[in-house]
């Protein structure tokens, strides 16, 4: 007995049919998007509530793990020297602006009591080169004041995702040679040592102790990234990843509920917690993943944001903390107009400054991916750019001819 086929049944058939075209996976570039926006967020409103609605470094640290492995498929040197190129320039061009602020500030490396001497010079390297956590003082001037004494820590802080990241990309090709051979070990060995090293059972000072938490928390999730990658993912039955995922994150909830740090539910100060609730979520995320070729229906409006958040992903991150606080002073401007000079009108935006510093925040990041994310491309041996959201300009007119000029 034959099938009969309408004409869009055959289509939709041809189409499933059809081998897939190798490009970008839109649905973790879309996963990448909504982690950069969920890093802004919390770094602006502070709301503990959010790294537990979304863990941003947990799903960033899969994802750039599931592009290292597949990209391991070529000689590992070569790719550690890419990856490290890549992150380099953009760091060197913030360095470039921060440190001189910094020393203008009034900032003395040599009186520093935390990083005098010559081992605080050496740690000056870590603004070139971010292997470890780079100096930077507590508090500091601005020029003109325009920014609080804390910017410094404000800015230079989230430095410690590029040294988490370049350790990550250095350990990969022993962890994806450890991986293919012991799978399971290897991707649940990081909550293992964060267990000893996260809660306090074995104590390591310094910033060396920061590092190697840093490591053992998103480990997990980074090899999560390999999994996905390799396809080892996809062979565990859906029920069972999900069911044992949120056994996890259950007890990573129930582990942070006697670990309140200062902020409450800040998983950022539970490392445990942290682990287990970033593996949970991403496993989900993953298993979950559909390997869009295009956002698909409503989603296709955001598609030009998302191709410019991930053509630009380095620069929002080094910068979206001091651009946040750059929006002060530019709200602090309103309080000059004249029709804000009555009791009412200050009390208005008073309460509404967090507020106007979320819709000022976002032109000023589209500022920054103008004046430095052309030097991402530049990284990545590719021809700068402005803006690249995908959009391809074409040319307007006839091609010009030797007798004809434009």
């Amino acid at each position: 007995m034959t099938q009969e086929y309408t004409a869009g049944q055959r289509q939709q058939h041809e189409v499933a049919a059809a081998p897939k075209v190798p490009g970008r996976d839109r649905y973790l570039d879309l996963l990448r998007s909504l982690a950069l926006v969920r890093v802004v967020l919390y770094h602006l409103f502070g709301w503990a509530w959010l790294t537990v609605l979304f863990p941003s470094m947990g799903v960033m640290f899969a994802l750039a793990g599931s592009l290292m492995a597949r990209s391991l498929s070529r000689p590992a040197l070569s790719v550690i020297r890419g990856r490290i190129r890549r992150l380099l320039p953009p760091l060197w061009a913030f360095s470039a602006v921060v440190l001189p602020l910094m020393f203008v500030g009034g900032w003395n490396l040599s009186e520093d009591p935390d990083h005098s001497g010559t081992w605080g010079l050496l740690e000056l390297v870590n603004y070139v080169i971010p292997i470890g956590a780079p100096p930077y003082p507590w508090e500091v001037g601005f020029p003109s004041d325009l920014l609080e004494s804390t910017w410094a820590d404000q800015a230079v802080g989230p430095l410690w995702y590029l040294r988490a990241y370049l350790w990550f990309v250095l350990a990969s090709p022993l962890l994806l040679w450890a991986f293919r051979r012991v799978p399971w070990a290897t991707l649940l060995a990081p909550l293992a040592l964060t267990a000893v090293v996260g809660t306090g059972l074995v104590s390591i000072p310094g910033e060396l102790g920061n590092a190697v938490t840093d490591f053992a928390v998103y480990g997990s999730c980074w090899i999560l990234g390999f999994a996905h990658h390799e396809g080892v993912l996809a062979k565990v039955p859906r029920y069972l990843a999900v069911s044992g995922s949120v056994l996890v994150m259950a007890f990573g909830l129930w582990w942070a509920s006697g670990h309140l740090g200062p902020e409450g539910w800040d998983l950022n100060d539970i490392p445990l917690a942290q682990a287990a609730w970033s593996f949970g979520f991403v496993v989900i995320l993953l298993q979950y993943s559909p390997s869009w070729q295009e956002l698909p229906g409503r989603l296709a409006r955001w598609d030009k944001l998302v191709t410019l958040s991930n053509n630009r992903a380095v620069t929002i991150y080094l910068w979206h903390n001091l651009l946040i606080m750059a929006t002060v002073p530019i709200i602090d401007l309103a309080y000059r107009l004249p029709f804000m000079q009555s009791d009412r009108a200050v009390a208005a935006l008073d309460a509404t400054d967090t507020l106007w510093m979320f819709f000022l925040v976002w032109p000023l990041i589209g500022l920054a991916i103008l004046t430095f994310g052309w030097i991402e491309d530049l990284a990545a041996k590719r021809g700068a750019r402005l803006w690249p959201n995908g959009v391809r300009r074409s040319r307007v007119g006839p091609r010009a001819t030797a007798g004809h000029r434009p």
